[in-house]
């Protein structure tokens, strides 16, 4: 019987592969940050089991999903979670590479695009043996630009992108956005106050001039390993991030 994990204090359930890839606080996150309004549109590119799709639908009961996911194995579960949460009736779940998407996803069709895309540039990391895990950890054909540029392409003028990352790729990103992005946002995640951030939240509205802002980010952990009250909000209350 396959492990059955649960999100937001239980408002989410999540079956995953036993031993394989889990999905852990960071989709939380990236669902928390996507302030995804009442009939809008949504797609989460790379989704997985579906954990930030399932946590962004738990959260903003009336905008509409899309996954994309380019394993076939990872489609399955995704779609089951949504079955199982009762959520496949607005959280879609499509087979695809975003270097080929499937002729489903129409250009220019999404308000929001979210994505927590592989975290380690390709020919610089040793994959992890299971090869699920290898490609969720490291970068594959698609390299991180060609996420971005999937998500420009995909979004409606001034559409925003969403995205958590490690904080040591925070220049590829930006170089990636520019010239097509603007009015980014980076909230750094401190894993304990004065530690140094290892991710990164970052989001960025197309096709705009605004300036950069450096958020005070979030402390994730307090000194003791229990989650910080803000975190806690999010984690299990299924609160809203705003930077």
């Amino acid at each position: 019987m396959l492990p059955t994990d649960f999100l937001l204090n239980g408002r989410v359930r999540l079956v995953q592969p036993a031993g394989g890839y889990r999905a852990a606080i960071d989709p939380v996150f990236l669902a928390a940050i996507t302030a995804a309004a009442p009939g809008e549109r949504v797609l989460d590119v790379g989704t997985g089991t579906g954990a930030a799709a399932l946590c962004l639908a738990a959260r903003a009961p009336d905008a509409t999903l899309v996954g994309l996911e380019q394993r076939a194995d990872a489609v399955a579960f995704a779609r089951r979670n949504a079955a199982l949460n009762g959520m496949d009736g607005r959280v879609a779940v499509l087979h695809g590479d975003l270097l080929d998407p499937p002729p489903d996803l129409r250009p220019g069709s999404f308000d929001r695009v979210m994505m927590n895309p592989p975290y380690l540039r390709a020919g610089r990391a040793s994959p992890p043996p299971d090869p699920w895990k290898a490609a969720a950890n490291v970068e594959g054909a698609a390299v991180l630009a060609d996420w971005l540029r999937f998500a420009h392409a995909m979004l409606t003028p001034r559409g925003v992108v969403t995205l958590v990352h490690r904080a040591d790729r925070l220049d590829d990103i930006l170089d990636a956005l520019r010239g097509r992005f603007g009015a980014v946002v980076i909230v750094p995640l401190w894993p304990k106050a004065g530690q140094e951030a290892k991710r990164v939240l970052v989001s960025a509205r197309k096709g705009v001039n605004t300036p950069l802002r450096l958020t005070a980010g979030l402390v994730v952990h307090r000194e003791d390993g229990s989650y910080s009250a803000e975190a806690d909000r999010i984690l299990r209350d299924a609160g809203a991030l705003t930077p």
